[in-house]
């Protein structure tokens, strides 16, 4: 995200868990509000254990987790003062985000907060300037002023109680400015970084699902993309529509290539498991990530101007190497630098590890009318074995 590039988990959890359904069930498919906030009596995850979360999260090369401390339903996932609607007042009854704060620190990954401006349960929490509002306790008249307030002292207490955070994302830009809450975390936990959905610009953009940068272009910002493995839901959903492992390999290989970082979503149950099929994908997609050495992190674009012919490559350097990503996959078994500046000392295919032919050749395909161009032609690229996953290549020169 900023010239250190990450790779996280992001963490959907809450009620809606129960519930099997999706993370937003309470709008979407117009529960009553008794239906849904009853789930508060029942909620007994008695399976939650953070140390499973944090391991899988570091087993597919993951450096931070981002945690849904409060979604859309306004349910508390930490022991707030402010609030009866929270984790501490169900069966479970305790404090499961301290207990994955102390899991992350003892394991040295770095944690996150999500928070969601809006909030389906507060009497004052209907914002009319805002979306995703639903079921507003509006008996009371709207008082922004007093909603504001308990945000800012759920907020403080987030920021003060669960040790150093690395990001804070809001959710939902509530069109209401005031840099004072900003402000007040970075007060409160020096060095953070804020994205965007806020009460004020913050620090970095927030794309996600189906965003596809510009064609090869780096982000101008600090930039987090985030997807789930799941089309349907970011919580959990039984019988969930899950993306390819190849969709979200060149995801997270675009995005990631162009200097940005990358959340990877997974909902755990109303049990408190990240269910094997979630856990499965995870640690598929942290294979191939593993597989890339490092490629995907804390490098810059490569100035020399390359043309890849038939392909659509996005050009790194690292360490005297140029990284070609191919997130929209490779054509054939080989690839054509048209300009190149010189003979490689190797070729690698990092998906492998292994080393590819190189050498510089006329293509017939690519000359015309006698005359021909000279190409760096790099062959043996095993396509067919790689079709569920993004392809990089490094060239040392």
């Amino acid at each position: 995200m900023t010239h250190e590039n990450k790779f996280g988990m992001f963490i959907h959890w809450g009620l809606y868990g129960a519930t099997g359904v999706q993370d937003q069930v309470f709008a979407r498919m117009n529960w009553p509000r008794e239906k849904y906030e009853g789930l508060m009596h029942t909620f007994n995850p008695v399976k939650y254990d953070p140390e499973k979360w944090v391991l899988l999260a570091k087993e597919a090369g993951m450096e931070y987790i981002c945690f849904t401390t409060k979604h859309h339903d306004g349910f508390c996932m930490w022991d707030t003062a402010y609030s009866e609607y929270k984790i501490t007042n169900t069966p479970y009854g305790k404090d499961v985000l301290k207990m994955l704060a102390d899991a992350c620190q003892k394991h040295d990954m770095k944690l996150s907060f999500y928070y969601s401006c809006p909030d389906w349960n507060h009497p004052y929490g209907y914002n009319p300037a805002s979306t995703h509002q639903w079921k507003a306790k509006t008996e009371n008249g709207i008082n922004t002023a007093a909603y504001l307030e308990y945000v800012r002292n759920q907020v403080r207490e987030l920021c003060t109680n669960y040790g150093p955070l690395y990001t804070f994302f809001w959710d939902i830009p509530p069109k209401i400015k005031d840099p004072s809450f900003n402000e007040m975390i970075r007060e409160l936990q020096p060095g953070i970084y804020i994205n965007d959905r806020g009460y004020d610009v913050g620090d970095f953009s927030t794309p996600e699902r189906e965003y596809k940068a510009a064609e090869g272009e780096r982000f101008t910002r600090m930039t987090e993309a985030c997807n789930s493995v799941g089309e349907q839901s970011w919580g959990y959903r039984e019988g969930e529509d899950f993306y390819s492992i190849r969709h979200l390999t060149s995801s997270i290989d675009r995005i990631m290539a162009l200097g940005g970082s990358y959340l990877l979503n997974v909902g755990p149950n109303g049990e408190g498991e990240i269910t094997e099929d979630y856990a499965a994908r995870i640690r598929r997609i942290g294979d191939w990530y593993n597989r890339m050495e490092g490629a995907l992190v804390c490098h810059e674009a490569d100035d020399f101007s390359y043309k890849v012919k038939a392909n659509k490559a996005i050009v790194t350097k690292k360490n005297g190497k140029s990284y070609f990503h191919f997130p929209d996959g490779i054509r054939s078994t080989s690839v054509a630098l048209q300009f190149f500046p010189g003979m490689p000392k190797s070729v690698r295919l990092l998906n492998t590890g292994k080393t590819l032919n190189a050498a510089i050749d006329l293509l017939p395909e690519y000359s015309a009318n006698g005359q021909a161009l000279p190409f760096l032609h790099i062959t043996g690229i095993p396509v067919d074995d790689l079709a569920s996953e993004a392809i990089v290549i490094e060239i040392e020169w």
